[in-house]
């Protein structure tokens, strides 16, 4: 595989969770059209929901997002071999999304379903060691069936500290804590978005100036907040997810490399909406069908947009207009079974 070649992991659910994968797969990137074509199966773990790579080592994560939740670690051959290096018990149930820490020393996860934050230390290989803390949170929402809890859904370490943000569908916050990067520990959280009663934040993104974006699974809508000088960020607007009737659950927000556009993916409608954004306000500008069922996650890269498609069993590609921001479908969409997360992988990029 030549160093300049681009590849994509796909994560999934496999049996164990209602899919119909074996594991994480690998997809080979064409730079210039956007195809993609699937090389196979590169691990066989069960329900690899979300995957994340290491900052600076040729290492890859995985949930698995079990009633007994585990992360699993893989070293990455040049090749794109996958080669495992550890599995690890997260303390919580259905972990569905990790990340590393900036400095590349800890790796933290959101389960979902018992509402907890698990920390593993990373060695200097980039394998994680048995969980240095796991904080459990608290609160609830006026939603019974999806709010009698807490629900963490994303987790988000900050590029240049030690703070990390955490998506509370269930409390309808997004929390705020201090990982202390010696002992491993997070410190109690704080609330750093209160957001409005049943929105249930699933994913957020930060603007290049510091705005939180973020996703209302449950009451389908975009909202974006600012920090005023206190702890609390400050609630500037929000905006419905799809104009399509009937129920709307945004699963992934993402935006542009220039700043000036937002995504979001919505199940239900199965569409990207496109929103115009100038640091303030979000407009709404287009809805494009996925062409597929259940988006479960996106990703940009470069001039494209590639979108999992999680009921249908595929990968759909479009093409990013530079000057409307609006995605087109570019090219067959691509098999894959209950794909759930898109990993962009380009062995270029890890630092030597």
């Amino acid at each position: 595989m030549g160093a300049n070649a681009e590849y994509v992991f796909v994560g999934c659910y496999t049996d164990d969770k209602g899919g119909e994968g074996d594991g994480i797969t690998l997809l080979r990137r064409d730079p210039a059209t956007g195809e993609l074509t699937r090389l196979g199966l590169a691990a066989r773990t069960p329900s690899p929901s979300f995957l994340a790579q290491h900052p600076t080592l040729p290492v890859l994560y995985a949930v698995n997002e079990l009633d007994e939740g585990t992360i699993s670690a893989f070293s990455v051959a040049p090749d794109c071999a996958l080669i495992p290096l550890a599995v690890r018990p997260t303390g919580g149930a259905d972990p569905c999304h990790l990340a590393v820490t900036a400095d590349g020393r800890h790796l933290v996860v959101a389960n979902y379903s018992s509402g907890s934050v698990a920390v593993h230390p990373l060695d200097a290989e980039g394998a994680p060691g048995e969980r240095s803390d796991l904080l459990t949170l608290a609160g609830s929402g006026p939603d019974r069936e999806r709010q009698a809890g807490p629900h963490a859904h994303m987790v988000v370490p900050d590029r240049n500290g030690p703070e990390l943000l955490i998506c509370d569908l269930g409390s309808d916050r997004v929390w705020r804590s201090r990982l202390d990067p010696v002992s491993g520990r997070l410190a109690l959280p704080e609330p750093a978005v209160e957001a409005e009663p049943g929105t249930g934040p699933r994913h957020l993104i930060r603007s290049a100036d510091g705005a939180l974006v973020l996703a209302g699974e449950l009451s389908g809508t975009l909202s974006w907040y600012r920090a005023a000088g206190g702890p609390v960020y400050e609630a500037r607007g929000k905006i419905s997810a799809s104009e399509a009737a009937g129920a709307v659950h945004p699963s992934e927000v993402t935006m542009g490399r220039d700043g000036r556009f937002v995504y979001l993916a919505n199940r239900g409608p199965d569409t990207v909406s496109t929103f115009a954004w100038d640091g303030e306000t979000a407009t709404a500008v287009a809805e494009t069908s996925t062409g597929g069922v259940w988006p479960r996650h996106m990703v940009l890269i470069g001039d494209h947009l590639y979108v999992a498609n999680q009921r249908s069993h595929n990968v759909t590609v479009f093409r990013i207009d530079p000057d409307s921001g609006i995605p087109a479908p570019a090219g067959e969409p691509t098999a894959e079974p209950s794909p759930t997360c898109l990993l962009r992988w380009n062995p270029s990029m890890i630092r030597p």
